[in-house]
């Protein structure tokens, strides 16, 4: 049977020597998915002594945690999740105060520390503002994760520098660590940790169950003569997902590699009409549903790939991605309405042509007719990136567009998300995944992808279809190193004397800059200097003639020597 991500649990808490529990503490363990994609959590606050009101804050933080989590996108990595989260939960605290009459005095809103862990695969993840603590026992030492945000005054008196609702922006300290079987992961109030030593709580989990391990600490930091609400929360790993986790391993596992189809022929419920694509790594056909008689693209893998396990992952990929996004410029899947008995991927038929050949039939477009076409694109790779996902294979082929003008991304293969790197898998990942003349150069480089890497292969889309051209041409795939890099030359698009504005020239160059740091920082700042010329850009001038075309520059040296040597032989002559 393969292993999943277990653990187990153990809470206590008492308002202790106060009135009032101002203390709350939850835990969620989901059921797959939802275990694989996005893990467990575990999470801890304390209200302020000072506020009457900080158990409300303390209660919805931690609930609002462990419900909003859960319900962020799997593309997301858990940073990304687990911070906004607590930025959102940040804001209506801070908002609840300013609506109070308290709004004046922080010390008496809605104001609570938070501590939280999130193990998803084989990593955990520790968010926390505050004065409460998140601690690992391994092997008998008791190491503290957290670190506390006080500020002490005098040897008496403290207050808290950071805590949710205390201002309208938060800093959550944010750290990721590797987990083995066996981590034991302690979360404390100050009520508990002030007054209990680190050798009575390792003492306390080696030798009673983790619930029992809780109430145990809890009791002994009374007893000690804290004052304080106490809570304590412990967390155990049993055991750790192997490599055949997660619902993508399943698909790969349980589902052959179907056999080259023919036409008319009938598979799982459709009739193929005829292939309109075939390589050593993919088949592409095009055929009606038998069930709803709307036609369908089926893309199966090639029988050469089958034993391939890093492409047959891209491959289940594709589906996956494209069913988590939902842009009318992305490519969407067919619904699944029943069982497969093969690998393979069927979505929407677009009546169309790819970029590619729309290029090669207009092979000087307006400036405007590209502008649209970009613009279209872009809103496509914002549905990616808005979640937390990098394409990394643009490319004209990649890239339909109907018989209505729509343009849409397609081929999600290569693609990088967040949410899944972080999940454990045998699977090599390669860093070059898309076609070379368009991969950005960091990729060569050995550097991960991101959302700048697909600008950058959008501008040399942009730059190809108003030129013909590459702005590197194949340079960039052949520089290694960053010293190669450096040397790449952008050839203007002016040097083509085409009827294209110099600060359209200049907005391209930005946006397919060798170094990623001096691209544009936004997708949209690139498609809004397509439209306004940028006054950065204004202020240069048209290169000269010899950097624009130095074949034409010497051509016109030597007519001009020409001319000025028949001048003198004429005057020799008439003298």
């Amino acid at each position: 049977m393969p292993h999943q991500l277990t653990v187990s649990v153990g809470q206590h808490s008492d308002k202790g020597r106060k009135e009032s529990n101002q203390d709350f503490h939850g835990a969620c363990i989901p059921k797959e998915p939802l275990l694989t994609a996005k893990g467990i959590a575990v999470a801890l606050a304390d209200g302020i002594s000072s506020s009457q009101v900080s158990h409300i804050a303390s209660e919805a933080a931690v609930a609002g945690f462990l419900e909003d989590y859960f319900c962020t996108s799997e593309t997301w990595s858990v940073k990304k999740s687990a911070q906004t989260v607590l930025t959102a939960i940040n804001s209506w605290l801070h908002s609840q105060t300013l609506q109070s009459q308290h709004r004046y005095e922080k010390d008496k809103g809605y104001v609570c520390t938070l501590s939280a862990i999130v193990v998803k695969s084989t990593t955990a993840h520790i968010l926390h503002v505050g004065d409460s603590r998140v601690y690992r026992l391994r092997d008998k030492e008791l190491e503290q994760l957290s670190e506390d945000h006080r500020l002490w005054v005098s040897r008496e008196q403290s207050y808290l520098s950071r805590a949710l609702g205390m201002t309208p922006h938060i800093e959550i300290d944010y750290r990721a660590l590797p987990v083995e079987r066996g981590d034991v992961f302690v979360l404390t109030t100050d009520g508990v940790h002030e007054h209990v030593s680190n050798e009575f709580i390792v003492a306390t989990i080696q030798e009673y169950a983790p619930d029992e391990a809780a109430r145990r600490i809890v009791d002994e930091a009374h007893a000690n003569e804290s004052g304080d609400n106490l809570t304590v929360q412990i967390l155990r790993i049993e055991d750790l997902p192997d490599q055949e986790a997660g619902e993508i391993y399943q698909q790969l596992t349980a589902l052959p590699c179907p056999p080259v189809l023919e036409a008319r022929a009938s598979f799982d419920g459709y009739t193929i009409i005829r292939e309109l694509h075939g390589s050593s790594r993919s088949h592409v056909y095009l055929a009606i549903d038998e069930e709803s008689g709307d036609q369908v693209i089926i893309k199966t893998p090639s029988i050469d790939m089958r034993d391939d396990p890093a492409y047959l992952e891209r491959f289940v990929m594709e589906e996956w991605i494209a069913r988590r996004i939902n842009n009318a410029h992305v490519l969407k899947p067919c619904p699944q309405t029943r069982q497969r008995n093969y690998l393979y991927l069927v979505t929407e038929f677009i009546d169309g042509q790819t970029l590619a050949q729309w290029m090669i039939d207009h092979p000087k477009p307006d400036v405007e007719t590209v502008r649209g076409i970009v613009e279209q694109i872009a809103r496509g790779l914002f549905a990616f990136h808005r979640m937390e996902m990098v394409h990394q294979d643009l490319r004209p082929e990649n890239i339909m567009i109907d018989n209505t003008g729509t343009v849409r991304i397609i081929d999600f293969g290569s693609a990088r998300v967040a949410g899944i790197m972080e999940m454990a898998t045998p699977i090599v990942q390669h860093n070059i995944l898309g076609t070379a003349q368009y991969t950005a150069p960091e990729y060569f480089l050995g550097e991960t992808g991101s959302a700048s890497a697909d600008l950058f292969s959008l501008g040399v889309i942009t730059y190809q279809m108003l030129s013909g051209r590459l702005p590197y041409g194949a340079q960039v795939a052949r520089s290694h190193t960053r010293a190669a890099q450096k040397k790449l030359r952008y050839r203007s698009l002016l040097a083509d004397d085409r009827d294209i504005p110099a600060w359209i020239d200049e907005a391209i160059k930005k946006a397919v800059h060798p170094d990623p740091r001096k691209r544009y920082e936004e997708l949209s700042e690139f498609l809004y200097d397509l439209r306004h010329p940028n006054r950065a850009f204004l202020n240069r001038t048209r290169p000269p003639l010899m950097e624009r075309d130095p074949v034409l520059f010497w051509k016109g040296t030597s007519f001009f020597l020409l001319l000025v040597v028949v001048i003198l032989l004429l005057r020799l002559q008439s003298g």
